[in-house]
């Protein structure tokens, strides 16, 4: 009896080697996402100074129209665009605890290519913050590679994500409304994005799976018109969050949150977990504290958190004024 126990425990536990399928997937879309964040920050910063914006506040309709006719901020989103497809196969591969949290690459190569571009160099802390962010992360992975497991949604495990989604979006629209839109503050539109991204990648998963299952019942078209919606407001979100803060702070937030939300889900809702050892949840847990803790130090310690940004755009409008 001993024996035939230790064995179901045996083949409970063996990994399916194809959940690792995903990750190279999923690090293809980290590099595509930093490339296009770092474009989408310039259209906005080009389209602010254009209409002469000075005033913090959030992006108006006639800001966000302009930004369709911004060269860098198309490709930029259509760069995002291809990070999004890398994504969704990489979640047709593997549980969302896995490749969901590989996206904290792109903060890294956001942020070599901000600093090039903006000439604004990372002080220690910053790079302390971007190290606790990837690192924390990295462990999380790498556990959550051989623990985590793929396991089927059910019905009752859809409708438990969209009424959480449906309540978490009118708490960010109410915030929004009454207080954001006139007092932005980055980090408010980096953690609503992050967290609304984060239920975009579960219900990303669970659509894809049913399709292939063939699916096509009324709870399917509500998520995914759920899914359309989330992450259409998430985009706003990253748009204001780039126009009160440097990009690679905002994906800083977007890797870290995003995830966190996910494998949350993932864990409470979609029991991906539900096979991981004590000391694997006791890891979850410290990482992720760690990673969120690197995102708010990045949020008070990053040069251009801190009216840096201002300084270089003058140098910046001396020296083409000059050339004129």
């Amino acid at each position: 009896m001993f024996l035939a126990t230790a064995a179901a425990a045996s083949t409970t536990q063996t990994l399916d080697p194809s959940q690792f399928i995903g990750i190279p997937f999923a690090l293809v879309g980290a590099v595509l996402m930093s490339v296009g964040a770092q474009m989408q920050h310039a259209g906005v910063g080009k389209v602010e100074a254009n209409t002469g914006s000075e005033s913090k506040s959030a992006l108006n309709l006639k800001q966000i129209m302009a930004l369709m006719g911004r060269p860098s901020w198309l490709f930029g989103t259509m760069f995002l665009g291809l990070a999004v497809v890398f994504q969704l196969v990489s979640l047709g591969f593997s549980p969302i605890m896995v490749v969901q949290p590989i996206g904290a690459v792109a903060l890294v190569i956001t942020a070599i290519l901000n600093s090039r571009v903006s000439k604004v160099k990372l002080n220690k802390l910053s790079i302390l913050a971007i190290t606790l962010c990837v690192g924390g992360i990295g462990v999380f992975v790498t556990v959550a590679a051989f623990t985590a497991r793929n396991e089927p949604v059910l019905e009752e495990d859809l409708v438990q994500i969209l009424i959480t989604l449906g309540l978490v979006m009118l708490i960010f629209a109410a915030l929004y409304l009454f207080w954001m839109r006139k007092r932005p503050v980055a980090l408010f539109y980096i953690v609503g994005a992050g967290v609304l991204y984060g239920f975009v990648a579960t219900l990303a998963k669970v659509v894809e799976a049913r399709l292939l299952q063939n699916d096509m019942d009324t709870l399917l078209w509500i998520c995914l018109a759920a899914l359309l919606l989330a992450a259409i407001i998430g985009g706003l979100f990253v748009q204001n969050a780039y126009s009160n803060g440097p990009p690679d702070l905002v994906i800083a937030g977007l890797t870290v949150i995003d995830p966190l939300v996910a494998v949350c889900i993932g864990i409470v809702i979609l029991d991906e977990a539900a096979q991981s050892p004590a000391w694997a949840v006791v890891v979850y847990v410290l990482t992720a504290l760690a990673a969120v803790a690197g995102v708010i130090l990045l949020s008070l310690v990053h040069p251009q958190a801190n009216g840096e940004t201002g300084e270089i755009a003058e140098i910046k409008r001396g020296s083409s004024g000059l050339a004129s």
